[in-house]
């Protein structure tokens, strides 16, 4: 019998591991190495460059949170722009909301999602919605050039090496501020607090952020398969305050069906620790 782990580096002295039943597909694109582990534990999982990305198992709670806590502040949002997502789970939630009139989502590997669509049919089930348009190239270029407007931004990117790193600089940030309404929401994936590596981008996306936008502030999630399983969301707007303005009774009114995601985990979502406090403070 076989005894195959896959193994992730969470720090130096720190590793997390699934064990594989199999591995099913493995490809090195022009941008990133794909693989494809099926497992016990978490069914089917997905990495790149050997970081976890999802797992049917807990994919949920991330594209909950980075979805319907923006659609939660203010449920009236017609026009999304989703950055990344390849495995196609953000745009499924985004889907659920019968008044959103287009989502344009832009990834700069054409072989995620269409590998996904094979092995992770749970979260890239919506991809070919007919108010979703799929663009395959790069995001940092796709906002520089864009002449539309959007209502919210999800940036559900990488960690910030190889292809995703242009998608944590401020040039970035900026030309997100100047397509986005003036009623316009920003979300991205912020990293962790909790180990040195990951703490010191979360920190250098808060701060960039907050140089851009009237309002920006930082929210949690548990997500067992990323380091540490305690990991950030970020929040920016040029006008809603994800706490003063949500509106628990409008949102629930549209009868959305989640998993995770709910009016009391909106707000608790962003009590923050002190020592994350501390962190972002300083």
């Amino acid at each position: 019998m076989t005894n195959l782990w896959f193994t992730e580096k969470w720090s130096k002295d720190t590793r997390f591991s699934i064990k594989v039943k199999t591995h099913l597909y493995s490809e090195k694109t022009p941008f990133q190495q794909i693989d494809f582990f099926n497992s016990e534990e978490y069914g089917n999982f997905f990495t790149l460059d050997g970081f976890i990305m999802v797992t049917e198992k807990d994919e949920f709670i991330y594209h909950d949170m980075i979805t319907h806590v923006p659609m939660g502040t203010n449920p009236k949002i017609k026009k999304v722009l989703v950055i990344g997502a390849g495995d196609g789970g953000t745009v499924r939630e985004l889907t659920k909301y019968n008044h959103i009139e287009k989502i344009d989502m832009v990834e700069i590997d054409e072989r995620v999602v269409l590998l996904c669509e094979k092995y992770l049919p749970i979260t890239s089930c919506k991809l070919r919605d007919k108010r979703v348009n799929l663009y395959f190239q790069d995001g940092l270029q796709f906002v520089k050039d864009s002449k539309e407007i959007y209502d919210l931004i999800i940036v559900d990117s990488t960690d910030p090496i190889s292809v995703g790193e242009g998608l944590f600089t401020e040039n970035f940030y900026k030309n997100c501020f100047r397509i986005l309404s003036e009623e316009g929401i920003l979300v991205n994936q912020h990293e962790s607090p909790f180990y040195e590596n990951f703490k010191v981008e979360m920190v250098k996306a808060h701060q960039k952020l907050k140089n851009i936008f009237p309002i920006a502030t930082v929210y949690q999630i548990h997500q067992p398969t990323y380091a540490s399983g305690h990991w950030m969301l970020g929040f920016a707007s040029k006008k809603y305050d994800p706490i003063l303005n949500h509106n628990p009774k409008q949102w629930e009114s549209l009868n959305i069906k989640t998993k995770y995601y709910n009016s009391n985990i909106h707000k608790g979502a962003f009590a923050l620790p002190n020592y994350v406090l501390d962190i972002l403070n300083k």
